[in-house]
């Protein structure tokens, strides 16, 4: 049984800088906005093989208009390999930016739950249970939510709904969870 666990980003502590290829070679900083976005939301999801994962991004793309008007860009990455990413495509309907190839080490320095393939047959490499961050405008973690199973997922109209909530400024909402 293993008594060491990973080491979770913080609610305020600086996002790691961690980047990953898109399918078009390009290489993204995951907590970078653009878009004339000033927040970032990173989904982190465990890869092809699972199927709540591929319902999970389909359905963020029907929130990201929603994310965007409240001023927060969204990237999905997870440690597939382009071939993997690649044979996903097909169950996808997004527009958002995909990343592949995480590795061990990013996962590690994200603070995400790992895990071993149960067999060959689900994938061929340790991946990332589900996580989901968003970064604010100074690179700060606003919001962390870090799952070591594919079943527990934040719910997307109650996030986007916080988001706008947090972002407004008549709500003066500090970031949570820095108790020391």
């Amino acid at each position: 049984m293993a008594t060491e666990y990973t080491n979770k980003l913080h609610a305020g502590s600086a996002f790691p800088d961690v980047s990953a290829k898109l399918l078009n070679g390009d290489t993204k900083k995951l907590a970078t906005p653009e878009n004339g976005l000033d927040w970032k939301m990173v989904v982190i999801y465990r890869g092809q093989h699972c199927p709540l994962c591929t319902r999970y991004l389909n359905q963020l793309e029907s929130v990201r208009g929603y994310l965007a008007e409240t001023g927060v860009d969204l990237i999905a990455v997870s440690g597939d390999s382009k071939a993997q990413l690649e044979s996903h495509l097909p169950r996808l309907d997004i527009n958002f930016p995909i990343a592949y190839g995480l590795t061990v080490e990013q996962m590690e320095e994200l603070g995400v739950y790992i895990s071993d393939p149960r067999s060959p047959q689900e994938t061929d490499h340790p991946f990332s249970e589900p996580a989901l961050f968003v970064v604010n405008n100074e690179g700060l973690v606003h919001v962390a939510d870090i799952s070591n199973n594919p079943f527990v997922r934040p719910e997307l109209e109650t996030l986007v709904s916080g988001l706008g909530w947090i972002r407004n400024p008549d709500n003066n909402y500090p970031i949570r969870g820095m108790h020391k």
